[in-house]
């Protein structure tokens, strides 16, 4: 990636549009459990990383593209990047699970 005005630029996982390193995200696979992606609002976390808009509509279109699963090489859960954001993710196809979707704020039962 180039720079710009001393800025890293990183490509969002979500749109695919790049922007400066401190407008996005860091996400990681968590150092514990590598299935697992979590938010590194530091961007100090070892390992390998990705990169997010803080937007929900980002967040939508990274899980509708299986971005998470290309960019971490495997399947992961995305969930605690959906608690950061306080919106719902599914569980990627092809993942057992027994844990339901859940709707945060959606007012229905599912």
């Amino acid at each position: 990636m180039t720079q710009t005005h001393g800025q890293p630029l990183r490509t969002c996982i979500g749109c695919r549009r790049t922007a400066a390193q401190s407008e996005l995200l860091r996400l990681v696979a968590d150092p514990t459990d590598a299935l697992r992606v979590i938010v590194d609002p530091r961007r100090r976390l070892p390992g390998r990383g990705a990169w997010l808009h803080p937007d929900q509509v980002c967040l939508k279109q990274a899980v509708k593209r299986r971005a998470f699963h290309r960019a971490f090489r495997s399947p992961v859960d995305a969930r605690s990047v959906d608690d950061y954001f306080g919106t719902s993710v599914p569980a990627p196809v092809g993942t057992d699970t027994d844990l339901p979707e859940v709707h945060v704020e959606s007012g229905s039962e599912i």
